[in-house]
């Protein structure tokens, strides 16, 4: 069994015991979070609708900062030139378990 969540910005394909990494939550390490589910897979069973009441629990793991980002802008025979870093912050989580 397995499931499509929605975590921040983006979904993705999760099942019982996998470790996947989320936009930042404000959750702490060791607590519990809920994430919705956008389909439910089960064998050969698909389900897309009536899924309010499902979720899927994951425990939090830590946080983390993704990789550094570099954004440099330049403007030709202007002397314009602009450089700019970014690092993504992400959240580290287990899923412990798929609530249908």
């Amino acid at each position: 069994m397995y499931a499509i969540v929605k975590a921040g910005a983006k979904q993705q394909k999760v099942a019982v015991g996998d470790v996947i990494e989320i936009d930042l939550v404000s959750a702490k390490a060791g607590e519990s979070v809920e994430l919705p589910v956008v389909l439910l897979v089960d064998g050969e069973a698909v389900t897309s609708t009536g899924l309010d009441k499902a979720s899927v629990s994951a425990e939090v793991l830590g946080g983390f900062k993704g990789p550094k980002i570099i954004i440099q802008k330049y403007k030709n025979k202007t002397g314009y030139k602009k450089r700019q870093g970014h690092r993504q912050k992400y959240t580290q989580v287990k899923v412990t378990a798929i609530n249908a």
